[in-house]
């Protein structure tokens, strides 16, 4: 591999070479074009670098996507193991859910900001969590983003999007942008399973990669294009799905997904920690002990 492309909150990878190597960074998808070079020695080298540094990649997105798709689990290692490498078998499970979430950017009140499907996030100033678990009104609701974009200008509000415990949803970054973006999501690794420039589609599932997909928590949505996800959602809570960008992040494009759950299991979800009577932030301030139908909080964590 001549060349790789590192995007934004993403792990480098690992090579072994032994001889010396040029090292060329240069930025993708920007006017200009910025480039730096450096060589890479070992004290064993075989041999010094030898001729020009190699041309960075074009500015076609084709070639980004070509090797993005190209990274694959490798099937046959760890085979001994009781559950080697692709004994998960995500592509036979059938999806419970589709969501589409589309970024874009423009002015609220004259300010910049940032949305996922034309919702700016609001933080409140109440932790999401304790809102949540505590019951306490009037800080989100659930569904105060929608599934696919509208279309519609950008607005404020606290996005949280409603999702159950052991469902099995695609999600579909859609980037109608110039500009790559990338996105992490708390608390789960999912399978990317496609990636193409242009519009999504139904149709665009026909070229899922179903079999050995990779399994990450940040992915990359090219200018111009879309990337395609699968989720399991085998972990119960309240889990922000953000850009890895962080001034877009703190302007708004974030979002969180709440997974849930009618149990009260510890099998399912880990109990508050018992140090969460000192974050009195927000509505939760106003509360000494959880609302009607809860325990009393010390008594919640004996």
């Amino acid at each position: 591999m001549e060349s790789s492309l590192m995007v934004v909150g993403q792990m480098a990878f690992l090579s072994v070479l032994n001889k010396d190597y040029y090292i060329v960074v240069s930025t993708r998808f920007t006017t200009p074009v910025v480039t730096t070079t450096a060589v890479l020695r070992y004290s064993n080298s075989a041999g010094p670098v030898s001729g020009p540094p190699p041309g960075g990649p074009t500015i076609q997105v084709d070639w980004s996507l070509n090797q993005a798709r190209s990274i694959r689990t490798n099937l046959t290692a760890s085979g001994p193991r009781p559950n080697p490498q692709g004994s998960y078998h995500y592509g036979l499970i059938n999806t419970t859910k589709t969501i589409r979430l589309a970024n874009s950017a423009g002015l609220v009140n004259g300010k910049q900001r940032y949305a996922v499907n034309s919702v700016s996030f609001l933080q409140p100033d109440t932790p999401l969590k304790l809102a949540d678990y505590f019951q306490i009104g009037g800080v989100f609701r659930v569904g105060s983003i929608s599934d696919y974009p509208n279309g519609g200008g950008i607005y404020l509000d606290t996005s949280v999007l409603g999702t159950d415990y052991r469902a099995f949803i695609e999600i579909v970054f859609e980037n109608y942008e110039d500009i790559v973006q990338s996105w992490h999501l708390d608390g789960y690794s999912f399978f990317v399973v496609g990636m193409d420039g242009g519009l999504w589609s139904t149709a665009s599932r026909n070229q899922y990669n179903l079999r050995d997909a990779i399994a990450r928590c940040t992915v990359q949505v090219y200018p111009k294009s879309w990337t395609a996800i699968y989720v399991p959602l085998d972990n119960v809570g309240m889990w922000n799905l953000r850009s890895e960008f962080w001034a877009r992040q703190y302007l708004g494009q974030q979002l969180y997904v709440r997974v849930y759950t009618a149990s009260t299991s510890l099998r399912d979800e880990f109990p508050i920690p018992k140090n969460c009577s000192s974050l009195r932030q927000g509505q939760w301030a106003a509360y000494s002990t959880p609302l009607k139908g809860k325990k009393k909080f010390h008594d919640t964590f004996s």
